[in-house]
């Protein structure tokens, strides 16, 4: 479940969100580390539940990202093709970190944790880092790094997972 769908990758493996202050409806790019649109995610608007898509360059989705309903707590599904790939739930809350759950339907799990909402935390598979998240390689405000360090780990995959922890991170602030 680490590779990507279809067992090819681009080149890149460091990613450039483009991100705003979430809002239904809205779309961003991430760019590839040589400045050209990667991937675009989609805020799908009026629709029941918070949605949000990742699409190809060509507008084609990959991921779907939705807000799990009737949970008891706090949850993400990430779909791709129709069919159920991941759910993320928040782990634990500590004063200065977050720790989120990512657990695939193949039984593997990935953990994330860090300042989320600062961008700033990792995503790991049994102890080894996946992916590093951070703002501290760009200048502009509202852009974060997605480094996708393991070979063979979806680079569209680790994407979703940023977003959607960024975006249950953001509702627990608003929920305070």
């Amino acid at each position: 479940m680490l590779q990507s769908h279809g067992g090819h990758f681009p080149r890149s493996r460091k990613y450039v969100v483009h991100d705003r202050i979430f809002g239904i409806g809205e779309d961003y790019w991430v760019d590839d580390d040589h400045g050209r649109h990667a991937f675009l995610v989609d805020g799908k608007a009026l629709r029941l539940r918070e949605t949000f898509e990742l699409k190809d360059t060509e507008r084609r989705v990959l991921i779907t990202i939705r807000k799990k309903m009737f949970s008891l707590r706090d949850a993400m599904t990430i779909e791709r093709d129709d069919q159920p790939l991941a759910t993320i739930k928040r782990k634990r809350l500590s004063l200065l970190r977050h720790h989120y759950r990512v657990e695939l339907v193949d039984g593997t799990e990935l953990d994330v944790s860090g300042k989320i909402l600062d961008r700033e935390f990792a995503v790991e598979y049994d102890g080894e880092l996946l992916a590093e998240i951070s703002r501290r390689w760009l200048t502009m405000r509202e852009t974060y790094a997605v480094n996708v360090v393991r070979e063979d780990a979806d680079p569209a995959l680790l994407i979703a997972v940023a977003v959607s922890v960024i975006r249950m991170a953001e509702r627990e602030r608003e929920d305070d």
